[in-house]
């Protein structure tokens, strides 16, 4: 169930990058995120590096009515069009888990299998506003050497624009694995700037 009102999420946004784990999350079991109705559809997405240093990204996304629950994202498509927009042809292809929502499988050139399990969440809503958190175990299977295993919270901020469209700010952090504490710091941090324009996937771009 989605929260009623901003609470816990605009503090944990205005503290970044200053953020440490444990992070004020619940753990996400096997439900999926659920996103206001207002996301149903197809989204094209245009992502900027308020800092200037990455290019800017276009791509895809698409967001589904599950007839349960609400309003679902296509996990396997939107994770797709990021990675290829991020990697090219290295991303082979992405499969989600058929028994926990929150796990997905993503082959990369040469010989890597990327598992990345969203373990803890949170989400609240109000008035065109939506704020959502979710902490991810990444476990990186290479060709040589054990795994490699992070984990990566990534904050979401959406609102919803007078013409339809969706304005959105991303901020992320990137931590060691858990088997090095609980109580951890950022390795590394990014932010976005986003905007979700109504449309379809333009012709020449992955599904």
């Amino acid at each position: 169930m989605l929260a009623l009102l901003l609470t816990v999420l605009p503090a944990r946004a205005a503290a970044w990058p200053a953020w440490r784990l444990p992070a004020p999350l619940q753990a996400a079991g096997s439900h999926d995120l659920i996103y206001p109705d207002w996301f149903a559809g197809t989204w094209m997405v245009t992502s900027l590096d308020p800092a200037g240093q990455e290019p800017e990204l276009r791509y895809a996304v698409r967001f589904l009515a599950d007839g349960r629950s609400g309003v679902i994202g296509d996990r396997a498509h939107n994770a797709t069009a990021v990675a290829r927009a991020l990697l090219g042809p290295s991303l082979l292809a992405v499969d989600n888990d058929a028994a926990n929502p929150n796990r997905q499988l993503a082959r990369l050139r040469p010989d890597t299998l990327l598992e990345s399990t969203v373990v803890a969440r949170r989400s609240e809503i109000d008035e065109g506003l939506f704020l959502a958190d979710e902490l991810a175990l990444q476990i990186v299977h290479g060709p040589t050497g054990p795994p490699r295993v992070s984990q990566v919270e990534t904050l979401s901020r959406y609102q919803l624009e007078g013409n339809g469209s969706i304005s959105a700010e991303q901020w992320q952090a990137t931590y060691p694995s858990p088997a090095q504490g609980l109580i951890a710091s950022p390795l590394r941090t990014a932010h976005w700037h986003l905007r979700l324009s109504p449309g379809s996937p333009e012709p020449d771009r992955a599904s």
